[in-house]
């Protein structure tokens, strides 16, 4: 009988030590690391077993040219989903889908499968609620007379030798893989080596049996998806379910997916009967701005494949506190601290004792670097108390010198603007660059000094300009 030794793994990273501690040394995390038992084999453990003894079966090589059949789509009718998806969900896919504790994921999910339903079976099973919960849900939300069968199990073994008893579903949601467990291990439901496992045979019956598995993962205080990163690499698909708790909308970004584009997103407004569709998110977000506020700016972004328009709100206030503070919601704080430097390094405007506050309207998160003019702008706006024209969308990037770069896909940018009636686009000067086709008026900006004089001009900053002996 093999000997059972103890081996202690860290539940943020799947790290393996063994001795506890009460920092993990790889990532970092506090009080993660738990026992949890393991079979070795050896001397004391009995005879070891015999490894490349016998030889391998051959693998059909085949050449790089060849017609390859595009992977059919199960479109489960809820367009924003099936776009995130690239399309719809593939046959034998792995989607692993994390978001906040109430955020919507087991709303939505078991909206799409509702309209699934409707052309292919497919089977929803709660490892955290009871079927009654499940059924109180689907009444409030008009889905109790839909095909989708349900089920509330946490042994893998029973869930899979279940789903495989006759002809297997179209699709199949596991909610959550942190509830699942295996009788091959020791460890609790929800530790790495559970996850990691159950995740393991979930994929390899989705390839086997040509079923769609859509897990459902908790995510951790950061935002991240708890469990080893290499539940992220095992799936065809990562998907993150965001939205503050303040606003009604919902975002589904995709961060990985082999079968579409990554970071494609799909936005979702709540209501009394669960999460509808916005298909012009545009102007939901720019639907209650006010046009005549100081330190308001549009950027026109780019998520994924869709141009996206967005209100950027800055405010910029004298600091009672000896360290002014820095509030960002919606964008890297990080990169307000190198906008900021450059303003005070380049264009001459002393921030060091200002509060700064930016918001991005909506509950959007940006993360490209296109923004950056945009919210250069909206500070200089709240600094100088001269509000934007409110029918200017902007966009660039500003680089360490000040000077502003261009950014990729400037034409589905302006077209975006243009549809939503807008009449000027401050952007990127073009160079030796093609200039678009718009009807819109465009400014070209070179450097952000240039920006902040036409900013500025006729208007007394209500703040310290640097002089030029201070610099």
């Amino acid at each position: 009988m093999a000997r059972v030794s103890r081996t202690f793994t860290c539940q943020s990273c799947g790290a393996v030590t063994t001795r506890w501690a009460g920092r993990c040394e790889s990532c970092g995390e506090w009080n993660t690391i738990t026992e949890e038992a393991a079979e070795s084999s050896g001397v004391a453990g009995g005879p070891l077993k015999l490894v490349g003894k016998t030889k391998g079966r051959h693998i059909a090589l085949v050449p790089m040219l060849g017609e390859t059949a595009e992977p059919p789509r199960l479109v489960t009718g809820v367009a924003e989903f099936d776009r995130v998806c690239g399309g719809g969900l593939v046959p034998g896919s792995a989607v692993l889908i994390g978001g906040d504790p109430g955020i919507g994921k087991s709303t939505l999910l078991l909206q799409a499968m509702a309209a699934l339903s409707k052309n292919a079976p497919v089977v929803y099973i709660s490892g955290e609620e009871a079927i009654a919960q499940v059924r109180m849900r689907a009444r409030r939300l008009g889905l109790e007379t839909s095909g989708v069968e349900l089920g509330a199990e946490t042994n893998l073994k029973d869930i899979i030798a279940t789903l495989e008893d006759g002809n297997p579903p179209a699709a199949v949601v596991i909610d959550s893989i942190q509830t699942m467990w295996t009788e091959a291990l020791e460890s609790a439901p929800g530790t790495v080596t559970q996850v990691r496992a159950t995740a393991q045979d979930l994929v390899r019956f989705a390839k086997r049996r040509g079923t769609a598995v859509i897990l459902v993962g908790h995510v951790t205080k950061d935002g991240q998806i708890a469990g080893p990163r290499v539940v992220e690499h095992m799936v065809d698909a990562v998907i993150y379910f965001e939205g503050e708790r303040g606003h009604q909308f919902r975002i589904l970004r995709a961060v990985k997916n082999r079968f579409g584009p990554a970071n494609e997103i799909g936005v979702f407004e709540m209501g009394e009967l669960g999460l509808q569709e916005v298909p012009n998110p545009s102007a939901l977000f720019l639907g209650e701005r006010d046009g005549d506020t100081n330190g308001s700016a549009v950027f026109a972004g780019i998520e994924g494949t869709r141009p996206v328009l967005v209100e950027i709100q800055a405010l910029v206030a004298q600091s009672s506190l000896g360290t002014p503070r820095r509030a960002v919601v919606g964008w890297d704080s990080g990169r307000l601290s190198m906008v900021l430097a450059v303003l005070d390094a380049r264009c001459g405007l002393s921030l060091g004792g200002q509060d700064v506050y930016l918001n991005v309207a909506g509950g959007l998160r940006i993360n490209e670097p296109a923004a950056d003019l945009s919210v250069a702008s909206a500070l200089v706006s709240s600094i100088a108390g001269t509000p934007l024209p409110s029918d200017c969308v902007i966009f660039g990037e500003i680089s360490l010198s000040g000077a502003i770069r261009p950014v990729s896909q400037t034409e589905a940018r302006l077209k975006e603007a243009e549809k939503l009636g807008f009449k000027r686009a401050i952007l990127p000067a073009f160079a030796a660059r093609q200039r678009p086709s718009t009807g819109l008026e465009l400014i070209e900006i070179s450097d952000l000094a240039g920006l902040v004089a036409k900013l500025t001009a006729g208007s007394k900053p209500r703040i310290r300009t640097v002089s030029d002996d201070e610099i």
